[in-house]
């Protein structure tokens, strides 16, 4: 899993790191029960505060995407459906939003913005039709 951060951007540096995991993982690169770099490790690579990485895991953890193991590290979760549909709809609309309201005030259309959400979801891999779907 390759990790870039961009001091220079305005979103904190734990957020893009949790971004990325998520983005890797939505995208395959990283299967569910990898084993994440430690804490220390991962600071030390991207030359960071270790406090920022375990703030990043801790966000990981509590929107389900790694679960932790007692001596052993932070490993990704298998993709277990917790939320009611309701809130999942909820939060999906809430980010559509922002996105459609970001692209609005970049000068895109809509045609351009749902070409740019097509390239996007052709990358990543979701599972099939009624797969991710589980009771609540």
């Amino acid at each position: 899993m390759l990790l870039s951060l961009d001091p220079q951007s305005p979103e904190p540096i734990f957020e893009q790191l949790s971004f990325q995991v998520k983005g890797a993982v939505a995208r395959g690169e990283i299967q569910a029960g990898a084993q994440l770099p430690s804490v220390r490790e991962l600071a030390k690579e991207l030359a960071i505060n270790p406090n920022t990485v375990a703030r990043a895991y801790d966000s990981l953890e509590s929107q389900g995407v790694i679960v932790r193991r007692q001596g052993s590290g932070c490993f990704i979760a298998e993709r277990a459906q917790t939320l009611a549909d309701v809130e999942r709809v909820r939060r999906l609309d809430a980010v559509v939003e922002r996105v459609a309201t970001e692209a609005f005030h970049l000068g895109f259309n809509a045609e351009e913005l749902r070409a740019s959400v097509e390239r996007h979801l052709k990358r990543l891999r979701f599972p099939r039709a009624g797969a991710a779907k589980r009771r609540s």
